[in-house]
Formats: structure tokens, C-alpha cells, sequence
């Protein structure tokens, strides 16, 4: 019997893996461009920190976190709560007032697999600590929007406030007294979520909690003072900056650390998993973990739903050809001159690969198709002995001669030249 993959596991092939890194490269080129800095922080951390953080009655903490109960740890569900840690732990706030952090990995949650979502599934995750300022806010969304057209992904942005500490037990108190009164009508997780969370049942996704949601009192109009122009000039700078945004009031975020501004990202080609990236601010986090009282903000992108959308949307990108050069060696004299040449060339930082079996050139020019390389280089034992071999550019299909000579130093500096 084989052993395959657990059920929301994938693995990720050779020819998808191009596009990943499609992905991940263009995003650090954004990223760095806010002045972010990569962190790498532990797939498995303290349950308690994903508890405290993300909160106790979440559908994370209650349902979905790949927990090991005796050992009291973790693996990570997502990655703003690892980063915080580590921010606190290592005192990056004396380093520098305003940190600028992004993370790239996969992250764990059991929960049922469907199309853009596993079990394992990865996500490119960004923070800015240490500024309550609105502008920071639309800053951030911002430089979402301009990874997401860089990559050629189009999404539609929905923005809200969910208040503060201040002004949200008011309306707590007010949702939950709305939604004693249609009761009888919510699903079995949202009666439950009445008294636990009750500002998730805003954001349920059955349609019966949908249609009542619509009725509910609107958190966006509640919002105190504070938060209500901190929230106006976000929308002011994103005016400014030309971005095209909408207000959605039932906003609400599955984490209980968010605060005030929240957004998402999403797409209408994912089927129910519409969100490609999604985040907010979360002022209280850092002191609720035992840190300095500083505000922060971050959003996180699937990788899975933005490689899906590259393909569906077709914009996957013309890919790096995966060799710069193939040597097809025909006899062994030529098979031992081109194993030398083939290593002086990776040393050189060239692609290059060449096949030992001693087949046919038909059979070595469909190797060198397979690896999609750039170019290929043909010698034969008698080219060896003329000194002359050729080469072909593999997408015009032209060649021409190539001098040879036994030191392959020479050789090598040429075709470096040659397949840059």
C-alpha cells in the first residue's frame, strides 16, 4: 500500500514551485520598498500565547489549532502573535521606535480543505509596530494594493472600524441584546456565539445569520469619537493615494485582537474562500502579552489563493528558463571533456546540466526541451577532435560554430557570455 499525503497537506511540485517563488520575490521587492525587514520566527510556540492573542472563544482557538496538550505547544495557526513574541522577547522597540516586519512560511489550522485553503497552508505576513498614526494605516493597505498589482491579481478592497477598548462594550452589550431577540433564528454555532463572540455572528457565513446580520446594529456608527476620525483620515490618505475602496460595517475579523481599522482583499474566484489577504490593527496585543503598551497593524496573503488566482486570472508570468545551458555529449571523450566544462560553468554561477546515459542526440535534445534550458551545446567525439562544436539557442532554434579547446577555462568565460 503507498503512503500518500495527509488529507490538507499538499505538496507543492518542481513546476509550481517556479511560480512560489514568482510570488515571494516580488513580494519582498514590495515589501522592502516600505522599509520592512524579514523576521523567520518557530512553527511551534506556547498554546498560551495563541490563546491570550487570538482569543479563548475564537472558531482558532476552540476548533482549528494542531495543539499537543500535554506538552502545552502549538503549531502556529498564523503568524502575527509568533512575531509580537518575539518582538517582546528580543526588545526590538529599544532598537528602533517603529519596527517594520514581514514573515513568509506555512501555518496550521484543521479545519476542512477546499479550494485556496489546506491544513498546511502558507502566507506572506506583514507589521508595522509602534505608530498609532492613521496614515500608517493606509500606508500598509497601500502597499497590499501594490503587491497585488504587481502581481496582475485583481481583488476589490473592503474596509471598516471595529472601535477600541472604549466604545465596543457599549455595542457589545447592544448586538447581543439584538440578537436575543431573532435567537430562535441563528444557526447552532452563532447562538453559542451570542454570549461568547458575539461580533462573529456578523460575519457568519450562513445565509439565514446573513439576512438577520443586515438588521444588526451598525459598529461603525457606534465607534467613539476617537476612533471615528482616526477611521476618516485612513479614508482620507487612501483618497489621496488613489486607491479604490468600500465600506462594509459587517467587517468584523476572526481574531479578538483586532482594533479599529480592519480591510480585506477579496476576489469573486475563489468560490467561498473570498478573502486573498486580509488584516488591522491591533493596539492592545503587545501589552495583553506582557510587552510595552504599543499600537501595531499587519495584514497576511494565502500563497495558495494567490498562485490560484495567477493561474485563473492568467497572469500566471512567463517563467525563468530553469537552465541556462544543456551539453549534449556524444562518445565518451566528449562526455569526459563536457564533465569538466559543466562544473567550470556552475562555478561560474551558470545553469548548466548534461546527461551521462550516452543517448542519442534526439534523446538528449528532448532532455534539454524537459529542462527548458536557454541553450544547448553539441559535441561529438569528432567535434572534440576538429575542435568545433555548436550551439543552439533552443527558442529561435539557430545555431552556430564554437571553438573548442582542451583547457576549458576559456571555453567557460565564452559561454558564460554567451547564455547571460
Amino acid at each position: 500500500m503507498k503512503i500518500q499525503a495527509i488529507n490538507g497537506f499538499k505538496d507543492i511540485l518542481p513546476e509550481n514551485v517556479l511560480l512560489w517563488q514568482h510570488i515571494e520575490k516580488k513580494a519582498r521587492e514590495v515589501f522592502q520598498r516600505f522599509g520592512l525587514r524579514e523576521i523567520r520566527i518557530p512553527i511551534l510556540e506556547k498554546t498560551e500565547l495563541f490563546v491570550r492573542s487570538i482569543g479563548e472563544a475564537t472558531d482558532v482557538v476552540e476548533k482549528e489549532m494542531y495543539t499537543f496538550p500535554e506538552a502545552g505547544l502549538t503549531m502556529r495557526p498564523e503568524a502575527t502573535a509568533g512575531i509580537m513574541r518575539a518582538f517582546i522577547e528580543h526588545g526590538l522597540h529599544v532598537q528602533q521606535p517603529i519596527q517594520r516586519l514581514y514573515a513568509i512560511g506555512p501555518m496550521f489550522r484543521h479545519e476542512r480543505p477546499q479550494k485556496g485553503r489546506q491544513r498546511q497552508f502558507h502566507q506572506l505576513d506583514t507589521e508595522i509596530i509602534g505608530s498609532v498614526d492613521p496614515q500608517i494605516d493606509a500606508e500598509l493597505i497601500s502597499m497590499g494594493q501594490m503587491l497585488l498589482d504587481e502581481l496582475g491579481i485583481t481583488t476589490s478592497l473592503e474596509i471598516n472600524s471595529i472601535g477600541c477598548s472604549q466604545c465596543r462594550p457599549p455595542y457589545r452589550q447592544k448586538l447581543v441584546s439584538f440578537l436575543e431577540s431573532r435567537h430562535d433564528d441563528l444557526c447552532e454555532d452563532c447562538k453559542r456565539r451570542t454570549y461568547t463572540n458575539p461580533l462573529r455572528v456578523l460575519d457568519c457565513k450562513k445565509s439565514t445569520c446573513r439576512e438577520i446580520a443586515k438588521d444588526a446594529p451598525s459598529l461603525l456608527e457606534e465607534v467613539c469619537d476617537n476612533c471615528k476620525g482616526h477611521f476618516n483620515q485612513v479614508q482620507a490618505s487612501l483618497d489621496r493615494m488613489g486607491i479604490t475602496y468600500t465600506l462594509n460595517r459587517f467587517m468584523v475579523r476572526g481574531l479578538d485582537y483586532y482594533t479599529q481599522t480592519t480591510f480585506e482583499f477579496l476576489t469573486d474566484d475563489l468560490g467561498a474562500q473570498s478573502a486573498v489577504g486580509a488584516g488591522g490593527r491591533y493596539d492592545g496585543l503587545i501589552e495583553q502579552l506582557g510587552g510595552p503598551a504599543l499600537p501595531g497593524i499587519g495584514f497576511a496573503m494565502g500563497m495558495e489563493r494567490l498562485a490560484l488566482l495567477l493561474e485563473q486570472q492568467n497572469n500566471r508570468p512567463h517563467m525563468d528558463s530553469e537552465m541556462d545551458l544543456f551539453l549534449a555529449a556524444l562518445g565518451p571523450q566528449s562526455m569526459d571533456y563536457c564533465e569538466t566544462l559543466v562544473h567550470k560553468l556552475r562555478k561560474k554561477g551558470i545553469r548548466a546540466a548534461m546527461d551521462y546515459s550516452g543517448r542519442s542526440l534526439k534523446a538528449q535534445m528532448k532532455q534539454a526541451n524537459r529542462f527548458k534550458a536557454s541553450f544547448t551545446l553539441i559535441i561529438g567525439d569528432n567535434e572534440l577532435l576538429e575542435q568545433t562544436g555548436i550551439i543552439r539557442n533552443m527558442s529561435t532554434q539557430e545555431q552556430q560554430p564554437i571553438g573548442l579547446d582542451t583547457n576549458t577555462d576559456q571555453l567557460s568565460n565564452v559561454l558564460a557570455e554567451i547564455v547571460r
